[in-house]
């Protein structure tokens, strides 16, 4: 899939928030969680439950998918639903396939479902975000990418489940 300029690919819903990040950078397209201190930063367990929440760019301050959000700034933020499509971040050393079930990496970036070693073909629907719709990898040390802020992570269209 050619680069886009937006995280919101497809959006039945229109559930949009705002809140302040509370802590480490956030960029739109970073699976994002909310605080007790009703804040954000990106999602922190590895495969672990995840309401899907992704920051957006900041479009209203002339803002775009590569430009961060810092500690203290108001995040836009979107909750996407069922058939929802977002432009998330796909995590270092990552391989996926279309069709390939997705989850949280545990530093806001997205990386493929692994099912429980207790259970090799248990899906735990609470854990995984969705599913891709793009074949890429994000080998490490990869100088080619779609986004420059790291060279190693990629974008990678996801539909949420």
């Amino acid at each position: 899939m050619a680069a886009k300029n937006t995280v919101i690919l497809k959006n039945y819903s229109n559930v949009f928030e705002e809140y302040e990040a509370e802590a480490a950078t956030i960029y739109p397209g970073c699976l994002i969680e909310l605080t007790s201190g009703n804040k954000v930063k990106v999602h922190a367990t590895a495969g672990g439950n995840a309401l899907p929440m992704f920051a957006i760019e900041d479009a209203l301050q002339g803002k775009g998918i590569d430009e961060n959000y810092a500690i203290g700034d108001k995040v836009r933020c979107w909750v996407p639903t069922r058939g929802d499509v977002v432009y998330g971040i796909l995590a270092d050393g990552q391989t996926i396939a279309k069709g390939d079930f997705v989850e949280s990496n545990g530093a806001g970036y997205l990386q493929k479902h692994t099912p429980d070693e207790g259970s090799q073909n248990a899906i735990y629907q609470n854990s995984i975000i969705g599913v891709s719709l793009d074949t890429e990898s994000s080998a490490a040390g990869s100088e080619d990418s779609d986004i420059n802020f790291l060279s190693v992570n990629r974008r990678i269209a996801v539909r949420i489940i």
